[in-house]
């Protein structure tokens, strides 16, 4: 690997990570940011995603040292952590950002080929749930996420961040046209399972335990308002997770970890 010490906050090699805090600005120049040692040595180890440079400080640099060092290719660099902070606009507590180049948009088709067991958000817009529900995606051995309307991308900094490098493995794609895309699920031989808090519905261990096709979709709906009318008209059946009483409902991301947990008794990883 290239070590290369920048001392200088306004050499022209840091550019790309001048645009940290606006996400919206670093999506549309076709890059991710990597944050943090385990996320960006997951980000070198993987291969779903190009790698372009790392930022490192010296402290971080020994800490990924054996990962860069398989990447001949690949610019490291070393800089005070001051510097860092101040190209970047905020803190990086861990010394360590990589810049990962942005994969071209893919149909949704062609992540779920093959597919048993997804996860379709409709509106999930808060990036620490849509982090977390690719971590349970990952742990529970979901084979890809698809994105509705308004959800917050997989690869903004948080959300990678919080899906502790899932996000850079498991595969993902934007549902559309949607809700048409629940049908075309059904089509092709997928129960979609929305989640939902109603008390009138039957609950997830039932559900889960009678479904006959081994293709099964997990329906999750906005932080607060759950899934749309539209979205549960389009669905195969649905299911609540029962919950004490005086409790209504749970986080997004938790209600994905229950129902993927539940999906796997009994049934093949």
């Amino acid at each position: 690997m290239p070590l290369i010490s920048v001392t200088n906050p306004d050499d022209n090699l840091l550019a790309d990570y001048r645009n940290v805090p606006d996400p919206d600005l670093v999506e549309r120049s076709g890059v991710f940011i990597a944050e943090g040692r385990l996320v960006v040595r997951r980000l070198l180890t993987g291969r779903r995603f190009e790698t372009r440079s790392v930022m490192v400080t010296a402290p971080a640099l020994e800490a990924i040292r054996d990962v860069l060092d398989e990447r001949r290719d690949l610019p490291a660099y070393v800089v005070p952590q001051a510097l860092m902070n101040e190209v970047t606009g905020f803190d990086i507590h861990r010394g360590c950002l990589a810049i990962g180049v942005r994969r071209p948009e893919e149909p949704w088709t062609a992540v779920t080929e093959g597919a048993r067991r997804l996860v379709v958000l409709e509106r999930v817009a808060n990036a620490d749930n849509v982090g977390s529900i690719f971590r349970h995606a990952a742990a529970f051995a979901a084979d890809a996420v698809l994105l509705g309307p308004a959800c917050s991308d997989p690869l903004y900094r948080k959300a990678i961040r919080t899906s502790m490098g899932a996000a850079l493995s498991v595969p993902f794609a934007r549902a559309r046209p949607w809700p048409d895309v629940l049908d075309s699920l059904h089509a092709l031989g997928f129960a979609v399972l929305a989640m939902t808090p109603h008390a009138s519905e039957p609950c997830l261990r039932d559900v889960a335990g009678r479904l006959p096709l081994p293709r099964i979709a997990v329906l999750l709906g906005h932080e607060g308002d759950g899934l749309t009318p539209e979205a549960l008209a389009h669905s195969t059946c649905r299911a609540r997770i029962p919950m004490a009483a005086g409790v209504d409902s749970v986080n997004v991301a938790t209600a994905a970890a229950i129902a993927l947990y539940e999906l796997t008794q009994g049934r093949e990883r």
